[in-house]
């Protein structure tokens, strides 16, 4: 989860960076008390922990794992095929939509049509056209205030002649007449792809044609060109993080389990989990279906700066899942070497852990929902549904069915990297497995 909140610092953009820093200090914070305080809790309460206990499943006296959780891993097992088959078919409907996604930039359009905001917004729209609400600053240098005065009517007339400007205000200048400023309102609004054409257009075309054979410059800012702008950085960010993000988890996990193809199945389905979470924000607010159920009056566009958060905490989370299933399974695996066996009692034994601890991240991802904010609006829908796909269908079916098919190849190691490779223990493992043979040694040295 660190890895991926701290990869966010690869886009190069303050507000996504500060948002990944102070998320990854957050679970730093967190994985420290439960390594210090929890345990000290814990002994404090000794034996009263269990005073409120109660069973939510039948389970076996002499077995640990809820029946309900064998039979589903036994039947998985039974069927692979069918069963990675099933849970694929699933997340690739959900991706679909994925090739309709969009950047862009919310604004006071999203919210509800009662609220006052909503209102004045509406009205300005009415009064004086949609692209009021998101006007365009034109800033310009000149070499002399003589120059301003010959060069900026001709920039005016040029600008307010392009596709889709409905208005360009008088200019402001500087005390020494070498800066202009003036607005310009389009006629389409802020977050609209008529607007994100006219930006480009100003900046490649209109503006460079205008000033052809002079010493000025100008600049197309505001607050509606800045946010295309962000969309654009990040777009061109997204697929570097991601690819970072994977690597790290390869090797962290290449570490942890020494083999080569779990972290690699890992990385893929937890992009495949990633991919069905941005499918399914795109066919809610994107494309607006089912928008009303969530407070919103239809479609809006999806922030830019949403699929980048959502990936790093989305994979971080993956990660997590996937840790606490192959732990287990590796476990059983080198107890008694049956690959098909050590996924039924890795899955048996982990599956209400993974299950439960993601239901409480669906409800509190889900609780965005109630804000008002369309942004967080759609960071809830995003995060809630992931962690719901990722903990069902992706680490109950998809990862136990593809591990029976791997058998024993999935803790396939090449020589020179077993050799290179340092042992980690993730639970400790190695150390007690010590400890328990030197304890077993004291007897015969004593005798």
């Amino acid at each position: 989860m660190v890895i991926a909140l701290c990869s966010l610092a690869v886009a190069g953009i303050p507000l996504v960076t500060t948002l990944g820093f102070t998320a990854a200090i957050a679970v730093v914070v967190a994985v420290c008390a439960a390594a210090t305080l929890l345990p000290a809790m814990l002994g404090a309460l000794g034996p009263k922990i269990n005073s409120l206990r109660f069973h939510l499943g039948k389970t076996h006296p002499y077995e640990k794992e809820p029946h309900g959780w064998r039979r589903w891993a036994e039947r998985v097992a039974d069927a692979p095929w069918r069963s990675a088959l099933a849970a694929l078919v699933v997340l690739v409907v959900l991706a679909l939509p994925i090739f309709q996604l969009q950047l862009g930039q919310n604004d006071i359009s999203a919210l509800p049509e009662e609220t006052t905001s909503r209102q004045a917004y509406d009205g300005l729209n009415a009064g004086f056209g949609p692209g009021v609400n998101g006007p365009l600053l034109i800033a310009s240098e000149f070499s002399s205030a003589a120059e301003a005065k010959a060069v900026l009517p001709g920039l005016q007339k040029a600008i307010g002649g392009a596709e889709d400007v409905a208005a360009v205000t008088e200019p402001s200048f500087s005390k020494d007449g070498k800066v202009a400023v003036f607005t310009v309102i389009s006629k389409s609004e802020p977050w609209a792809d008529e607007t994100v054409s006219l930006v480009e257009n100003l900046r490649d075309e209109v503006i460079p044609g205008a000033l052809k054979g002079t010493q000025a410059n100008s600049y197309v800012g505001g607050q509606t060109a800045g946010y295309i702008d962000l969309a654009d950085r990040i777009s061109e960010k997204l697929p570097s993080m991601i690819l970072i993000v994977v690597a790290l988890s390869f090797l962290v996990l290449l570490l942890a389990f020494r083999s080569v193809l779990v972290p690699l199945k890992a990385a893929i389905m937890n992009l495949l989990s990633v991919a069905a979470a941005y499918g399914v924000v795109t066919f809610v607010f994107q494309e607006g279906h089912g928008a009303s159920l969530i407070g919103l009056d239809g479609a809006i566009p999806i922030v830019s700066f949403v699929p980048l958060l959502m990936f790093a905490i989305l994979f971080g989370l993956s990660m997590d899942y996937e840790v606490f299933l192959l732990t287990q399974v590796h476990e059983h695996y080198k107890e008694h070497s049956d690959p098909s066996r050590a996924v039924v009692e890795g899955l048996a034994n982990t599956g209400r852990v993974i299950t439960s601890a993601a239901l409480i991240m669906v409800f509190v991802f889900g609780s965005f929902i109630l804000n008002g904010d369309p942004t967080v609006k759609e960071f809830g829908v995003g995060l809630a549904v992931a962690i719901a796909i990722d903990a069902t269908i992706v680490r109950c079916l998809l990862v136990p069915a593809v591990m029976v098919l791997l058998r024993a190849r999935a803790w396939w190691l090449p020589r020179f990297l077993e050799r290179i490779l340092p042992r980690i223990s993730i639970e400790g493992e190695d150390y007690f497995a010590k400890r328990d043979k030197a304890v077993a040694a004291e007897p015969a040295s004593k005798a």
